[in-house]
């Protein structure tokens, strides 16, 4: 698992979108903020890009992630991609995997909620276990659908070939 700095902030943030900008900060990543509630961090992945977009909905106290991967989907294997994501979401604790046809995008997503307990909502413990599950879960997942699209694999052979858990060290 990716472990984040979080620049060690004295101040105390009300919106969680304001922590996740200086998280990104603290982290080196390339971030565009679109309005008070929206941010989009650029990460680079082991694999990929990613684009990870955080929203916040207050009139819910909704924090929403989602890590877009920098991978479009041929036309050909969009069955298998559906498939691959229905075997994938079964194994999910977290979060699930969508793909968005109109836009021709493979992303995680998931929300967390902020109730009245939380003292000043958003935490920035638990904004950083949030962030590294989402980049964690993407990686994880990532070579899986790689396997589909472009190794040929069906679904069931690009998991257990990407979930295969090496022993030692080369």
């Amino acid at each position: 698992m990716t472990t984040l700095s979080t620049g060690h902030s004295e101040i105390a943030l009300n919106n969680p979108v304001d922590m996740a900008e200086e998280l990104a900060g603290a982290n080196d990543w390339s971030v565009e903020r679109h309005g008070d509630n929206e941010l989009v961090m650029f990460i680079s992945g082991e694999y990929t890009d990613l684009q990870f977009r955080i929203m916040w909905r207050e009139e819910f106290k909704t924090l929403q992630f989602a890590c877009l991967f920098d991978l479009k989907v041929p036309a050909s294997r969009k069955a298998d991609i559906y498939k691959v994501i229905g075997l994938i979401n079964e194994r999910m604790w977290i979060g699930h995997f969508e793909y968005w046809a109109e836009e021709n995008v493979l992303l995680y997503r998931h929300a967390s909620l902020a109730n009245d307990l939380m003292l000043g909502g958003i935490g920035e413990d638990h904004m950083v276990t949030m962030v590294e599950t989402a980049l964690g879960e993407s990686e994880r997942f990532f070579p899986v659908f790689q396997f589909v699209m472009w190794g040929g694999h069906s679904p069931e052979e690009a998991i257990e070939a990407a979930m295969l858990e090496c022993a030692g060290s080369a």
